[in-house]
């Protein structure tokens, strides 16, 4: 079964490329465009895609608005599409519930396995960049609506058992399944199934907003990796 996706920019021509390139993949079907916010949910509504490229800049409804409407009624994946990689409308649209972001000037290659990762039902947590946003937001102490709760952050984690906790202090550091399975010495299936247990019993969407969980209530200082590099 193909990839259905919607993609939706208020450029035509960044538009019409992304839609160019997808089309062109095996297994990835764009299902329809649009050009502002309120095309955008529409077109959500009338072909259910599995993945929603998103600007975050567009009239009449901005993306940020969008996704958290998209991702609020349906279970389509959203991937923010922004022109700058330090952009302060990419911390909205991760507590909006977006699955990550991508820069307009994305490769080719990139952008495919981006479609495939998210909608697989992975987020973009891999380049260093997503990892610094989510940190920094974090420290700028700013409230969220799509994980939202009436304990602390700290009380939140106690439904963990300790792999649990330990697989999303290494979520939080960008650590792939594979990574991870790794460092536990298990197979990436276990892996899989602790990652699921972490968001089931977190209430949490994807493995983005566990990271903006684990930042906030102190399992994962901001700054912290595994590999120095950011």
């Amino acid at each position: 079964m193909s990839i259905r996706v919607v993609v939706a920019d208020d450029q035509e021509l960044v538009r019409s490329g992304f839609t160019m390139i997808l089309d062109a993949q095996p297994g990835i079907e764009v299902v329809a465009e649009a050009g502002d916010g309120v095309e955008a949910l529409e077109a959500v509504r009338r072909h259910t895609p599995d993945v929603l490229l998103l600007d975050i800049r567009m009239p009449v409804m901005d993306g940020i608005e969008a996704a958290r409407a998209v991702c609020a009624e349906s279970t389509c994946r959203v991937v923010m599409l922004t022109t700058f990689d330090v952009d302060s409308y990419v911390y909205d649209a991760l507590y909006a519930g977006a699955s990550g972001f991508l820069l307009k000037d994305v490769r080719r290659d990139d952008l495919v396995h981006a479609v495939r990762v998210v909608a697989a039902g992975d987020s973009l947590l891999a380049p260093s960049v997503t990892r610094r946003l989510v940190a920094d937001f974090v420290r700028r102490g700013r409230t969220t609506e799509s994980v939202s709760v009436t304990t602390s952050p700290a009380q939140r984690l106690a439904v963990l058992t300790a792999r649990e906790e330990e697989t999303l202090r290494l979520l939080a550091r960008g650590l792939s399944n594979a990574e991870i399975a790794a460092a536990f010495v298990v197979s990436e299936h276990t892996v899989k199934t602790h990652v699921s247990n972490v968001l089931s019993k977190l209430a949490l969407r994807d493995r983005v907003q566990a990271v903006i969980c684990a930042y906030e209530s102190g399992l994962v200082v901001a700054g912290e990796t595994t590999d120095g590099n950011d």
